[in-house]
């Protein structure tokens, strides 16, 4: 009678509904993320390429300028949304592949605390010091002035470019990649046409130059981060986003920060890489530095697609280890390195043996485009290991597991360091810099995917 009792009662309690991304096929699953965040990242990429053009109609020396300024925004997206993001969205989606939502949810108000404190500090910072670095960057005179007219709207507002992150990290630690991509593409849409509209002087608007564009920017970013903080206030995510009186507590912060903090350490590696090449190639000539600049700008929009695949495993990754199903997670992992495999293998085999597709894109000079066609000949082979190597580093965020890789990411960023330095010191060719730059690429995957494959990621549950 008692036993009979006893399964009534357990029949009673509802069952936890199934979490799709611990039972479902892994392959649809993962495309089915990836897509929303595809569009995304592309709409993202679009809008530097409408910046770039309107900011050219302003004049050559607000071009100059924004040049500049670039890679200080570029390093605060990276970091607040492929870093800090990645640390978020994996304590999130550990917490619920364990079942402990409360603690998901706590975590959640951490982390906005993180991404609040963070932009102020990142702002702070660049307002006492922005004249100083873009001048060691070698800005100067009135590109210089140009370029702080930027800076200063742009990266004072940079707690909302944080923010904004922030929620997007904590919905897409919840497996939610629908509602920030929507927002994120609504923010880059709102972006192109305030900061055409304030920069040129469009329509109603006085003409504000470089300082309308970043105004633009700020504007829709601040429209998609209340949006975003209504939808995870209002219930309709997985997780509320609750600020409790209760004070905050260390061992969260930890969690978010073992892996965002360190995560970190790539960002800054990759715009250290960049910085280094670009005086290297500086050495030889004009068009070659032109022909580089077409050649990288290519590298750079993979990124963006990518993170799409990446940060689509995060959430696979970190339920499955919540779970303690530690083969399921290396199966996300090694799924989606061969999804990035295949489509940036793809592009890049298209630029090695066509590079005149790219190239012939934005110049006409032969000397400029037969610079840029060496520089896809000898890189392009390696674009396939970045992309091994970028979606392992997202997939071992969610793991929690992020040291390793990241160490193993240092592999690149010495090669160019002190081969390119070997090389410029012999009065090499450009070509030679060219190739070595493919080789470490390759050794920056093969790197990351040997540290992936040897690094423990825990027990199974039994």
């Amino acid at each position: 009678m008692a036993q009979a009792a006893g399964a009534l009662a357990l029949e009673a309690v509802p069952a936890r509904p199934a979490n799709a991304l611990l039972s479902e096929p892994i392959l649809p699953t993962l495309l089915r993320l990836t897509l929303p965040n595809l569009a995304a990242m592309l709409v993202t990429a679009l809008v530097a390429i409408c910046e770039t053009a309107y900011v050219g109609i302003l004049g050559t020396t607000e071009l100059a300028a924004i040049a500049l300024a670039f890679p200080m925004v570029m390093l605060m997206q990276m970091l607040s949304a492929g870093a800090m993001g990645g640390g978020v969205a994996s304590a999130i989606s550990r917490a619920l592949g364990a079942g402990e939502e409360a603690r998901a949810e706590a975590l959640a108000h951490h982390a906005v605390a993180i991404g609040a404190i963070t932009g102020l500090c990142f702002s702070l910072l660049f307002l006492a010091f922005g004249s100083w670095v873009l001048s060691a960057l070698g800005g100067s005179g009135p590109v210089l002035r140009e370029a702080l007219a930027y800076t200063n709207i742009a990266l004072a507002g940079a707690i909302l470019t944080w923010l904004l992150n922030t929620f997007a990290s904590i919905l897409r630690g919840t497996g939610n990649m629908r509602v920030p991509s929507l927002a994120l593409l609504a923010s880059s849409a709102l972006q192109i046409v305030l900061g055409g509209a304030l920069g040129l002087g469009i329509g109603p608007f006085p003409r504000f130059g470089l300082a309308g564009v970043a105004a633009g920017l700020i504007v829709a970013s601040a429209s998609s981060t209340l949006f975003l903080l209504w939808f995870l206030r209002s219930g309709r995510a997985r997780l509320r986003l609750r600020f409790r009186a209760a004070p905050l507590r260390g061992e969260m912060f930890a969690d978010i920060l073992k892996v965002g903090a360190v995560s970190a350490l790539g960002p800054l590696q990759v715009v250290l890489t960049v910085l280094i090449l670009t005086r290297l190639v500086a050495g030889f000539g004009t068009a070659a530095l032109a022909g580089y600049g077409i050649g990288a700008r290519l590298e750079f929009l993979l990124v963006p697609i990518v993170f799409a695949i990446g940060v689509a495993g995060v959430p696979m990754v970190g339920m499955a280890m919540g779970a303690h199903d530690v083969a399921r997670a290396r199966r996300v992992a090694w799924t989606a390195a061969g999804v990035a495999i295949l489509v940036l293998g793809t592009i890049g085999l298209a630029v090695t043996i066509a590079p005149d597709l790219w190239s012939t894109l934005f110049t006409k000079d032969p000397a400029v485009r037969a610079a840029a066609n060496l520089y896809l000949r000898w890189a392009g082979p390696g674009f396939a290991f970045v992309g091994l190597g970028l979606s392992l580093y997202f997939a071992s965020q969610g793991s929690g597991k992020i040291l390793p890789p990241v160490l193993a990411g240092t592999i690149r960023l010495a090669m160019i360091a002190v081969g390119g330095l070997l090389l410029t010191a012999f009065h090499a060719p450009a070509w030679s810099l060219f190739a070595l730059v493919g080789v470490s690429m390759a050794a920056f995957g093969t790197g990351i995917a040997a540290a992936v494959y040897l690094t423990p990621w825990g027990s199974e549950r039994q």
